[in-house]
């Protein structure tokens, strides 16, 4: 697909009851932000990296928390590595965080990675690469066991360092290792006074028991009441995967799911205030 048609698709569809709010109004003190998150399939299926680097570009987000991301993995995605290809056009830094990270002596190549990345217009301060219960893809037949994966950033928007996780959790029918996964996560989480927000691809709908623990610790920033906010698969959607989670002090302005098919998922946009301090 061209970045043209993709650009062609892509329609913001606002969802009712979320209103902007300008930065400075006293109503709302605080510095507003626009953040995603976007499963990106490794480029489209590794054919149309162009296309999902069109897609963001037409929003224009501060922040870009991206899942199945390839780094010189393989011939799929031309041994590209994709997060800096699309950190590069948007002038945007980056930080990725493999799951997968295979040395690739045979080739005389760096090592071949998989992973998520978080892209962001502010400086990132700070960065760690957590480990997570997984199953792995290359070893089908081993039992689940600690892999990194888990992203953590600070952020300093304006001065004030915001926390973002990234993650992408299992995708298997047995939500057993999505339950640890969860419960490592708030392990790590632990406790902190600012703003937080979590990106992920958490392969669960919003009733599924195994995430419910996340929802009590954070809000769902995809209000209630509204628009489903499906977004996969991204030629008709019919389930919501996707998810952008706020501590209590972020007011969220705006939540849309931008209609493109750059990737088999759609991306999640917010428009969210940030409390100065």
């Amino acid at each position: 697909m061209t970045i043209v048609r993709t650009l062609m698709l892509l329609v913001l569809v606002t969802v009712t009851g979320c209103f902007p709010a300008r930065r400075g109004d006293p109503a709302d003190p605080g510095d507003r932000i626009t953040v995603m998150t976007y499963n990106i399939q490794y480029g489209g299926g590794g054919t149309n990296l162009a296309g999902i680097t069109g897609a963001i570009r037409a929003i224009g987000p501060d922040i870009v928390a991206l899942q199945e991301v390839d780094v010189r993995w393989s011939s799929r995605s031309e041994f590209a590595d994709q997060a800096a290809v699309i950190a590069e056009a948007l002038g945007m830094h980056v930080r990725f965080a493999p799951i997968y990270d295979i040395p690739d002596s045979a080739m005389a190549r760096p090592a071949r990675q998989f992973g998520v990345a978080i892209l962001s217009r502010h400086p990132i301060i700070r960065f760690s690469n957590h480990p997570q219960t997984r199953h792995s893809t290359q070893e089908p037949s081993a039992p689940p066991r600690p892999q990194p994966g888990l992203l953590e950033a600070i952020i300093d928007v304006r001065g004030q360092p915001v926390r973002v996780f990234n993650t992408h959790l299992d995708y298997r029918p047995d939500p057993e290792v999505r339950r640890r996964q969860v419960a490592e996560m708030l392990d790590i989480i632990g406790i902190w006074n600012g703003p937080m927000i979590v990106f992920g691809d958490l392969n669960a709908a919003p009733d599924a028991p195994e995430i419910a623990p996340l929802f009590a610790r954070f809000r769902d920033a995809w209000p209630r009441g509204a628009d489903p906010g499906f977004t996969m698969p991204s030629t008709a959607p019919s389930r919501r995967i996707d998810y952008v989670l706020v501590s209590d002090d972020i007011r969220v302005a705006r939540a849309v799911v931008p209609v493109t098919t750059a990737s088999d998922h759609r991306p999640v946009l917010l428009d969210l205030i940030i409390p100065r301090r």
